[in-house]
């Protein structure tokens, strides 16, 4: 009989619970979720750390340590720097935390999202790129190109974030198929374009409007130029908001090739995937739009709360609007080493989708006690909010440092996992971090 090596991820994902008892001997207490470690498999789990672990007693059960559960393995794409890559059929790749430190997201170390074959975009004239607004309720089809909207339209810049919808599924279990994405599917730059209410505006559209989709220039993964990889959109109140951009400028540069250049929209707040790149053509619909990834159970969530595992109907599937509340430690990077006692200095940023962050809490033993970090306001509506604090560690060992954020309507990130959906979607547990104190 073969003997088939499996790694802790693969444990993890397939029965966490019984991947703690296999791996550690560790067994779940039923009523407060927390791992009952026995003298052997602490002395397990300590030295698959490196370390004594002071709260061990407080760590949730079927959960991977922090330690190990990290990837920093680069990935090369022209532009950008440190992305990890999750797929190459379509190219999609994500920021590890610690890169995702600049309050404002370079260029580099945004990520890459992708459903098709990005267009040949090299050598174009940039002004001369043709975008036609059409659909059921446009008064009259019109077309412009990227030097007439600068020349019509007033310029903005906001600084936006842009998250995938999937941003965290690798943490699901049972796992769901797709981009098994941690967390750095997001990204904060800013964008500079024309509002799209204002070209909505100028074209006319009529009262029956219900929707807004686009239509970009990327190219099925078939290779079938007869097929749309992804047609997606948003309610046209949402459309209509100061802050959804057509953008044409990232960090006041080209927008990057795989970020959409030479136009796109930034529609920030909600899943990354209705903010549409390389964009060639915005409908206006008298219903909900039903383009490619915007039926079935793509980009949405059961209606109502199912049980892990549970095969969900399509007509119980809601499109997912605005994003979950949310949190990153971008400072330090999981792994380091600090000494007992002194100040060890964290920060990083958190968002809410539609709505604003009002409080950040980071802890040191597990979500047992927390602590107020000091927390930014956004730079503009739509924009992540910084946020940093201070603690020392008290005494020697392994430790796991939480972030946890809530948001303005009191909502609050689960400690580990929120209710579970087939497509692994909004995963906003908190984030986590590795520390040896020495």
């Amino acid at each position: 009989m073969t003997d088939k090596k499996r790694g802790i991820h693969e444990l993890y994902r397939e029965d966490p619970v019984a991947a703690d008892e296999q791996l550690w001997g560790r067994k779940a207490d039923p009523m407060t979720r927390r791992g009952f470690l026995t003298r052997g498999s602490l002395v397990a789990m300590s030295a698959a750390v490196g370390a004594t672990i002071p709260f061990a007693h407080l760590m949730p059960s079927g959960l991977i340590p922090a330690a190990l559960a990290q990837t920093d393995t680069p990935f090369a794409i022209p532009g950008k720097e440190g992305l990890v890559v999750l797929n190459d059929r379509p190219v999609n790749a994500e920021t590890p935390a610690h890169l995702l430190d600049d309050r404002v997201t370079p260029a580099k170390h945004l990520f890459v999202r992708n459903n098709g074959i990005p267009p040949v975009t090299t050598d174009i004239d940039l002004d001369a790129w043709e975008i036609t607004f059409g659909g059921e309720s446009i008064a009259q089809e019109m077309t412009f190109t990227i030097g007439e909207l600068k020349e019509k339209f007033k310029h903005y810049t906001y600084q936006l974030q842009l998250e995938c919808g999937g941003n965290g599924r690798s943490e699901f279990v049972p796992p769901a198929s797709g981009n098994q994405w941690s967390t750095g599917a997001v990204g904060c730059p800013e964008w500079t374009g024309v509002r799209l209410r204002d070209v909505l505006e100028h074209v006319g559209f009529k009262d029956d409007a219900v929707y807004l989709a686009y239509y970009g220039a990327d190219i099925h993964a078939s290779g079938d130029p007869d097929k749309v990889p992804i047609s997606r959109g948003v309610p046209i109140e949402k459309a209509l908001e100061d802050e959804s951009l057509i953008a044409w400028a990232m960090n006041g540069d080209d927008i990057p090739p795989m970020n959409g250049y030479p136009l796109r929209l930034v529609i920030a707040g909600w899943p990354g995937s209705v903010a549409g790149k390389w964009l060639r053509k915005i409908v206006v619909r008298n219903q909900v739009h039903d383009g490619p990834k915007m039926t079935g159970t793509a980009y949405r969530v059961p209606c109502k709360p199912v049980a892990p595992g549970t095969t969900v109907p399509d007509e119980e599937m809601c499109i997912i609007e605005s994003m979950p509340v949310k949190s990153l430690i971008t400072f330090p990077k999981s792994g380091i080493e600090h000494a007992v006692g002194q100040p060890l200095a964290l920060r990083g940023h958190a968002w809410a989708g539609d709505a604003e962050v009002s409080a950040v809490h980071v802890s040191i033993d597990f979500g047992a006690t927390w602590m107020k970090a000091d927390l930014e306001g956004p730079a503009n509506r739509f924009a992540w909010q910084h946020w940093n604090a201070s603690m020392r560690l008290p005494e020697t060992g392994y430790f796991e440092v939480w972030a946890r954020a809530t948001d303005d309507m009191g909502r609050a990130q689960p400690m580990v996992l929120p209710g579970w959906n087939p497509k692994g979607y909004l995963n906003n547990a908190c984030h986590r971090i590795a520390v040896q104190a020495v």
